[in-house]
Order: structure tokens, then sequence, then C-alpha cells
């Protein structure tokens, strides 16, 4: 039975990550076996005992559970954002989980903000390498807080990490009958970075030889992405650039509030969440939108082998836009609860 380490973090992530755990209820309720444990990793207890995530919890989702579920972390309180670095950066570089895998399927267009756009245009997936680049945080200050300061920040890239993810890309293409996958990067600008990133893309595309392999700078290839989405399949770049153009993507296919993100090692213990931050001001008010969080889920039961649940999720919520039962950030009146009650509604009739 898959088991699953749930923390609902800070701010909205507690609301978000209540309608995810009743989702999983609800499937589980269908035949499919799931366990999971909820663990109160968040600002509240760093602030009370200054304890962000221990070494020794990580090891204990390594060896004992299959999945991570994050709802959201981050707190004004907290000015460093030292508990949110250590939970996710943590899970995410200490379970060396590479591939950042963010679809992006328009679900319905109304939801798409371009002209003549729909679910046909705007349908491709963006692997982000996760645990390398410019969020390595190798660097520092030199004569901080004077006129003479200097901020280094360094990026890291390895032959490694560059040519896994690029793999994967290739892989996931195949194994989904795709037929492009498109690599980012600056390197008309960032020489050393971007010689290695095409180097190892295009030596990677030699072994798939009935994929076609093509290079956008990042900045061409987001004018691309609203000009003409529909050349895109399966995009791939480093850690900042996918970051960049994840966020993009989110926006073309309704907003952050559908955005849902894997954070994988395949075959391992790997970490799924909803790409929006914790918005700590509109916590417990029944505002925040679950969509992402629920995605989120149909992402970590592919993950664990049971990969029909994202489109029977991502059906739901197109009957949902069709419907006009939508959270309010999408132009409905349903409040936080109310989403995940009518998803589970849907999942059980």
């Amino acid at each position: 039975m898959p088991r699953i380490a749930v923390i609902p973090g800070d701010g909205i992530g507690v609301d978000v990550t209540r309608e995810a755990v009743k989702v999983m209820a609800a499937i589980r309720d269908r035949g499919i076996e799931l366990d999971w444990d909820e663990f109160d990793y968040c600002a509240d207890k760093y602030l009370d005992t200054g304890i962000t995530l221990p070494d020794e919890e990580i090891a204990n989702f390594r060896d004992n559970y299959d999945a991570v579920f994050v709802g959201a972390v981050g707190d004004p309180r907290v000015p460093d954002m030292a508990h949110a670095r250590d939970i996710l950066l943590g899970l995410r570089f200490k379970l060396d989980l590479y591939v950042n895998y963010r679809p992006c399927h328009l679900l319905d267009e109304s939801l798409c903000p371009l002209r003549d756009k729909g679910i046909k245009e705007v349908n491709f997936t963006v692997f982000r390498e996760n645990t390398e680049g410019l969020y390595s945080h190798v660097g520092g200050h030199l004569k901080q807080g004077t006129v003479d300061e200097v901020a280094i920040q360094t990026s890291v890239n390895t032959r490694k990490g560059v040519e896994r993810i690029c793999r994967h890309a290739f892989e996931f293409a195949r194994e989904r009958g795709l037929g492009k996958v498109c690599m980012s990067d600056k390197s008309n600008a960032m020489r050393f970075e971007g010689d290695l990133w095409q180097r190892a893309f295009f030596e990677v595309a030699k072994e798939y030889p009935d994929i076609e392999a093509s290079h956008w700078f990042i900045d061409a290839l987001l004018m691309q992405m609203v000009k003409r989405p529909e050349q895109f399949e399966v995009i791939v770049s480093c850690n900042m650039f996918g970051d960049i153009i994840t966020d993009m993507g989110a926006q073309l296919c309704g907003g952050m509030g559908l955005a849902a993100s894997g954070n994988i090692h395949p075959g391992r213990t790997s970490l799924f969440e909803p790409v929006h931050g914790s918005a700590p001001k509109y916590a417990g008010k029944d505002i925040a939108n679950p969509l992402a969080a629920i995605l989120s889920v149909g992402l970590m039961l592919e993950h664990l082998g049971y990969p029909e649940w994202t489109p029977r999720l991502e059906d739901i919520i197109r009957a949902m836009v069709r419907e006009k039962k939508v959270p309010r950030d999408m132009g409905g009146e349903l409040g936080t609860a109310a989403v995940g009650d009518w998803v589970v509604k849907k999942l059980k009739n």
C-alpha cells in the first residue's frame, strides 16, 4: 500500500491540503489503497521550537514513504524563510528530486487568456532541472551593508544533472507518443552554462532519432509560448528558466490556482505540491482555490502507479468549469471546502 507523508505547511497550504486529503479519501473509497500521515512542519513549529525539517525526518520519508505531499510554505513572521527553504529545498536536494514536472494542459477554452487558442493549442509539458543551477545556493556577500557591497550567485550545472533531465524529457515524449522536445537556455549570453546544455541536449537527442529536438533562447521561447503555443509538446530547461517557463505556462492554462507539480526522482520517494504560495492573509477564510492541490494529487497517483487518476481529475474540473461551479478566483462563488465537496461528489457519482 502506498504511504504518503502530508505536510500542510503554512497559510492557505492548510486549507488546500484539507481538500486534497478529502479527495484522496474519496479515491481510496473507490478501491485505490492509500495510507497517509500528517506532519506539522510549518512556521508555527519553527517559531515555537526552532525546528524546520530535521535530516532524520527526511530519511524517514525516504525509507518509509512513497511520496510527500506539501500544501505550501512561507510566512512573513520568518523573514529569511528558513523553514520554507529547509522544507522544500531540503526535500528537493536531499532526496535528489531532479525532475520538476509541470503539465500545462488547458482544460477549457474559457480559461485561456490568449485569443483564438484552445485546448489543442495549449497542451505541453515542462521539465525543469530541479537540483542545480542558480538555485544551488552557491555564493555570498562581500562587505555587506556598505557602499562597496558585492553579491555573488553562482550557477552550478553538471554534465550528469543536465544529461539526466534531458533524457527524462525525451523518455517522457517517447512513452507518450509525442514527437517534439525543445530545450531552452540563454547560451548567447551565458556562455559556459549554455555550452554544456547545448552539447548535452543534442547528444542525448541522438539516442531518440524519432523525436524532433529543437532549441529556443529563453526570451524567444516565452514570446513563442504566447504567439504559437501549439508548436510545443515537451520543453526542458534549467532550474531558473524552468521556473519562469512554468509560471508562464500556468497563466496560459488559467492561473496558479490550477498549477500542479511534481518533484520527482523516478522510482524513489518524490514530492508533490500546488505551485502557488502560502498567501497567509487568505488563510482560514474559505477563499483559497484548492484545485492545484487536487490536481497535484493526480500527479502523485500517477507517480505511484495509477496514471488514470490525472485525466479523471482533469475531467471533473472540466465539468466544474462547464457548469460554472468554480472557485472565486476563477469567477465563481464556491469556497475552498465547497470545491473539495464538489469534486468528491463527482468522484462518488
